[in-house]
């Protein structure tokens, strides 16, 4: 029966805390727009070329025009 004397506080502080959080949340815009979200897992990222491939391209010497 003394755990109560734990439990009952504890599940309140857990419930205020979730409270916050779901406030924090809306306030926050992160229910703002949920459709996007779900579709974008569907489309593919562009590609950005990593910090190797970017050096070896500034490296490479410039095309020249037509000899002719």
């Amino acid at each position: 029966m003394t755990i109560l004397l734990l439990l009952i506080p504890l599940g309140l502080g857990l419930l205020a805390l979730a409270i916050w959080a779901f406030a924090w949340a809306v306030r926050h815009g992160q229910f703002e727009d949920l459709e996007a979200e779900g579709a974008r897992i569907l489309f593919e990222d562009p590609v950005v070329p990593d910090a190797g491939e970017r050096a070896a391209a500034s490296r490479a010497p410039a095309p020249r025009g037509d000899p002719s």
